[in-house]
């Protein structure tokens, strides 16, 4: 094909067809990540509106009347009750400050209720001693309010091995609400609290914020873009060079 005096393009069969499916493969993954990139934005423009929102008083009754557990994340709660102190459950390979640890979790039984919630009490260091056991920390007893924030889950990190069998005193690597429901036989509340008031009992309460990491999205949807454009534009230019070439050729 000449365009204009002594340009002239060259088109090629398998140069284009490597062309279209490097320019769909580049727009498909930007897409996906445009998507996962305005899903992150979604929750934390939920985050933020829902942290400056008034504490919600949490009792047996909240959760049956709402439809979706997700409303009520990063919400912040207040709830009265007890602490189940002889169903503790430790999440392994928690750290802290670049210092190994655990979570502690333990169930709290609503008052005026028969429902129970979980609560992420804080973080406890690892005896370096010795690693089965754990470092003391206290329990308050009776009736008690917590603060904290609701959470869908309590975290997750890449499972070692096989699980531990859930049992009271358990180091886990991961934890599911539902699993600990069937384990202790008590109903659950399906959201998790991370505490957050002192109840002086020797736990770290400085809770991570959740890795959006949506710029990294917005970075990859450009380079995703900038793959398509580049393998456009090399075919035009190799297809005008071959061109030229053949026509000066001849």
């Amino acid at each position: 094909m000449r365009i204009g005096q002594g340009l002239r393009f060259k088109f090629r069969l398998i140069p284009f067809i490597a062309t279209v499916l490097l320019i769909v493969l580049g727009i498909s993954l930007a897409q996906w990540q445009t998507r996962r990139g305005d899903q992150k934005q979604a929750l934390a423009n939920a985050m933020q509106e829902r942290g400056v929102e008034a504490p919600l008083q949490l009792d047996g009754k909240v959760m049956a009347s709402t439809a979706d557990p997700k409303q009520l994340e990063f919400r912040h709660i207040t709830v009265q009750g007890e602490f189940v102190a002889d169903w503790p459950v430790y999440l392994d390979n928690r750290s802290y400050q670049g210092n190994p640890g655990f979570y502690v979790l333990m169930p709290f039984k609503i008052a005026n209720s028969t429902s129970h919630i979980l609560v992420e009490r804080g973080w406890l260091p690892l005896n370096l001693q010795t690693r089965s056991k754990l470092l003391p920390y206290s329990t308050p007893t009776g009736e008690i309010t917590l603060q904290g924030v609701a959470r869908l889950n309590p975290g997750r990190v890449m499972q070692l091995g096989q699980p531990t069998a859930l049992q009271p005193k358990a180091i886990v690597q991961n934890l599911d609400v539902a699993e600990l429901a069937h384990a202790t036989k008590l109903p659950f509340q399906p959201v998790v609290i991370e505490q957050s008031n002192d109840t002086k009992d020797g736990l770290v309460r400085d809770w991570p914020s959740p890795a959006l990491g949506i710029e990294r999205h917005r970075g990859y949807e450009f380079q995703w873009y900038a793959l398509a454009a580049m393998a456009f534009l090399f075919f035009v230019v190799t297809g005008f060079k071959n061109g030229t070439k053949a026509g000066s050729d001849e």
